[in-house]
């Protein structure tokens, strides 16, 4: 007959179940605490830009070429443009081109956490991404730089009046006749016995005006608006329309060529044009000028930027700190005449090259565009999967281009310097554009591609446009962890109003619209060679870990119940075999 054990003997099953709770627990304890505690350490060196680290090696050279496509708003009706008909466009493209990015570092700060620079892009074009298209594809587009010089020209000639309206008004609020001539006015106004009177008195008023206006009119002024429309030709190399044809290499880098052997005053304007020191016009070796879209991009750089190392605070990498020496811009309205820097001139996140690690479900981030001079907010919106590797994506709000105005507290975007176009009597253009006036020096107005979301003011004014969100709009896919960008594309649409303007003969059949030239996607796809690195690098090393952890758990977890299971079951018998 068997014996029972004493109670100071432990049945091995509790010995095995206690062992697998201990298990469990450790697993627990990895899983949740030890392993995500190291593996946030080891990220926050991997990013952290310090002189000599893998990380600033791909800092300074990106480890695969951006991808750069543009697509060409192609004109079919000029010529009943011409004649005030709506435009019709058709997209061509895309045109691809590689775009390297280079950074050639100027320093560290003294304590490491800054790091300034130039960087230098070049374009190379891809033509087997852009097949069927070529570089030596002909297009009908808008003449950007006449259109530019035009409302330029008319912008400023407004404000040459404008000036001269105001400095007669405090002229005429001087003279001591005319106030007594104003208040004997208010004073009549409405009495039928003195309506004559009233009428006298207004003549009067309106002959000092003109009086005053002849004497303080610049006297070359009349001059400039009588032979400005007959030197276009001569400037512009004889225009037929406010379109130019030629080829999309030239339209997009090699340049549009003008100012062809000037003489008299249009070699005077074309000197005005080339000391513009606008981005866009070049001159050439035999005098001559050029505008293209992008020349001036392709080579070496200008801007110099300094950003965080994330040293101190790994949440700051690469955020953009100063931008040619100075913390904002000065570009937009400032918020009060005191120059109190407004939220549009603030700048704020990085380039989109790369973002801080440890994104988080719900949270936004922002870059930084110097080619439309302003941050963009970006806000998470969905889990995703690229090539078996987890992360989120992240698209831009209303607050980018719709949400514009005193309504929404972001006035400053709205300066307000284009006449007769279609806006807002605020000034402030309606829903989905923004104009970079003061941004690029030329009155091109952005969009999203195809007008998407743009106000039907602007969309129902031109035939052709498609827009598709899945398209058309700006997103980036973030690898959560670490910040690298796996998938995206900034994309937007520049655009001119095309309009009558006084005096010049060859827009004054015209319908005012706002005419798209082209749009542009910026973006990233990590190639295979990227994507096998990250997952060698982080990826795989994750699921090691965490395969580690829900082992070490549920197995101790298992094992502890199985081994408890048994003992109640042997207790439940009455038979137990003593541990020895």
């Amino acid at each position: 007959m068997l014996q029972s054990t004493t109670p100071k003997m432990i049945h091995w099953s509790l010995i095995v179940s206690a062992l697998g709770v201990c298990v469990a627990i450790l697993g627990g304890y990895c899983g949740w605490s030890l392993f995500p505690n190291m593996v946030h350490k080891k990220v926050e060196q991997s990013v952290i830009l310090a002189d000599g680290s893998e990380q600033y090696k791909r800092f300074v050279n990106l480890p695969q070429p951006l991808n750069f496509k543009v697509y060409i708003f192609n004109v079919t009706n000029p010529d009943m443009i011409q004649h005030g008909a709506i435009p019709i466009v058709e997209e061509i493209g895309p045109y691809v081109y590689k775009q390297f990015r280079h950074k050639k570092v100027k320093h560290f700060s003294r304590d490491g956490s800054k790091i300034t620079y130039v960087q230098n892009v070049h374009f190379d074009f891809d033509a087997d991404a852009s097949a069927p298209y070529t570089q030596d594809d002909r297009i009908v587009a808008l003449n950007m730089h006449m259109n530019a010089f035009l409302q330029v020209f008319e912008r400023e000639i407004t404000d040459i009046f404008q000036g001269f309206a105001n400095r007669l008004n405090s002229r005429l609020n001087r003279t001591p006749g005319v106030r007594i001539l104003k208040r004997l006015m208010e004073r009549i106004r409405g009495k039928p016995p003195f309506s004559w009177v009233h009428g006298i008195l207004i003549s009067i008023i309106e002959d000092v005006k003109s009086v005053l206006q002849i004497s303080e009119n610049d006297p070359g002024l009349a001059l400039l608006l009588v032979h400005l429309n007959a030197n276009l030709k001569a400037v512009f190399n004889d225009p037929r329309s406010m379109f130019v044809h030629t080829s999309a290499r030239e339209y997009l880098f090699d340049g549009v060529r003008f100012c062809i052997n000037p003489q008299g005053i249009a070699k005077a304007i074309c000197n005005q044009i080339k000391e513009s020191g606008s981005k866009t016009i070049r001159e050439q070796s035999d005098g001559s000028l050029a505008f293209s879209f992008f020349g001036h991009k392709n080579g070496s750089g200008h801007d110099v930027y300094e950003v965080h190392t994330g040293k101190g605070d790994v949440m700051k990498v690469l955020e953009i700190q100063k931008l040619d020496d100075t913390h904002n811009l000065q570009v937009w309205l400032n918020a009060s005449t005191e120059g109190e820097t407004s939220v549009c001139n603030q700048i704020n996140g990085t380039d989109a090259s790369a973002y801080p690690p440890f994104r988080q479900r719900g949270d936004s981030m922002y870059i930084f565009s110097a080619d439309i001079c302003r941050s963009v907010q970006l806000f998470y919106q969905t889990d995703i999967q690229y090539e078996g590797i987890p992360g989120y994506r992240y698209s831009i709000g209303e607050n980018f281009i719709n949400d514009i105005g005193p309504e929404h507290d972001n006035e400053c975007f709205c300066v307000d310097k284009l006449a007769n176009v279609i806006k807002r009597k605020n000034g402030c253009l309606y829903a989905g554009a923004l104009d970079l006036t003061t941004c690029l020096d030329a009155p091109v107005i952005l969009t999203l591609p195809h007008m998407l979301g743009a106000s039907n003011e602007y969309r129902k004014m031109i035939r052709g446009l498609k827009p598709d969100a899945k398209k058309h709009q700006t997103f980036v896919d973030v690898q959560s962890l670490t910040g690298t960008p796996l998938r995206g594309g900034k994309r937007v649409q520049f655009n001119m109003f095309l309009k009558s303007i006084n005096r010049i003969g060859i827009t004054e059949n015209l319908t005012t619209v706002l005419m798209p030239a082209i749009w542009v996607e910026e973006g990233i796809q990590l190639n295979g060679e990227m994507v096998a690195f990250f997952k060698k690098k982080l990826i795989n090393t994750l699921k090691t870990l965490n395969i580690v952890h829900w082992a070490a758990l549920c197995g101790g977890a298992g094992v502890a119940l199985m081994s408890l299971l048994y003992f109640l079951y042997q207790k439940g018998r009455g038979v137990e075999a003593p541990l020895k």
